[in-house]
């Protein structure tokens, strides 16, 4: 079935544009997209969620796509958009997943929702920016350093910095997204970044910055800036998997977000990429989802 757009609002008045496969009374599964990036499903997202029976549901984070900017967001104002996204829908229970920049995002569905998040997964995702054990940028392609050093910089350093990047990303197309990301691409992902993948992440980026680089600019600022939560604290059930070739989130990544959370379950999976990662294994994450929602 296709899948069905919905503008919800969330507490304060804004805008939240959501994407929504599956039939209305299935167990739901909200996956957050990674930076930058929209709130669209890729062909085997679709097709796992399928076989499972699961309502997937993928939404545009603040300044993306649809969904009206909330400027100075933290990472766990997440959690205040997905409730108000449950609620909307008339769901309770949940479980969730971010690939990437979404990572963070599903870690505090499971840190501020504990009554009704079933289980989070991370996929790629990055840890905590000020951790004093985690050395954020080590092993990262050059594209991640510069940008997140803007970021350390201030709103304006970084805004000139994207604008910059987004004009190189809308001047290109899906056959020459490789190239154009290849500061920030291992030889696995650079390989891997041909045909549905090259024209599903392209989609995705003309989708989110479509609107401007509100969404990008946010992101990258709730990430080195304090989340908001303790992943510490985290009491329900969470997957981490992270690749041994991504220059994007370095492997270092999942074993400190393991090593944080506890009883975290996961791994670093050996000869996976960044992007490659999402593409091989996104069925297993919700198959791991599946079982925690029971």
């Amino acid at each position: 079935m296709a899948g069905l757009r919905h503008e919800l609002s969330a507490p304060d008045g804004r805008t939240l544009s959501v994407l929504k496969e599956g039939a209305a009374d299935d167990p739901v599964v909200i996956a957050h997209h990674g930076t930058p990036g929209a709130g669209l499903l890729f062909r085997t997202e679709i097709e796992s969620a399928g076989r499972l029976g699961l309502r997937l549901l993928a939404y545009d984070r603040p300044g993306y796509g649809g969904s009206t900017p909330h400027p100075g967001r933290t990472v766990a104002d997440a959690a205040g958009d997905v409730a108000a996204i449950l609620d909307a829908l008339g769901a309770e229970r949940f479980a969730s997943y971010g690939v990437s920049g979404g990572g963070p995002h599903a870690l505090a569905c499971a840190a501020a929702l504990p009554e009704r998040c079933a289980g989070a997964a991370t996929v790629a995702g990055v840890g905590e920016f000020a951790a004093a054990d985690l050395d954020f940028l080590a092993g990262m392609g050059e594209g991640n350093q510069e940008e997140f050093g803007k970021a350390l910089d201030g709103r304006e350093p970084l805004a000139a910095f994207l604008e910059a990047e987004t004009e190189g990303l809308k001047a290109a197309s899906a056959d020459l997204l490789a190239e154009a990301m290849r500061p920030h691409l291992s030889t696995a992902d650079a390989a891997a970044l041909t045909g549905e993948l090259a024209a599903f992440l392209f989609a995705g980026f003309m989708r989110g910055l479509r609107p401007g680089i509100d969404g990008w600019l946010d992101d990258d600022l709730a990430f080195v800036a304090p989340w908001g939560f303790d992943v510490a604290a985290i009491g329900v059930p969470v997957l981490v998997w992270q690749g041994d070739q991504d220059l994007m989130v370095p492997a270092a990544h999942g074993d400190w977000l393991r090593g944080r959370i506890p009883g975290a379950e996961g791994g670093i999976e050996p000869g996976e990429g960044h992007l490659t990662l999402f593409a091989n294994r996104v069925a297993d994450v919700h198959a791991w989802l599946a079982e925690r929602l029971g």
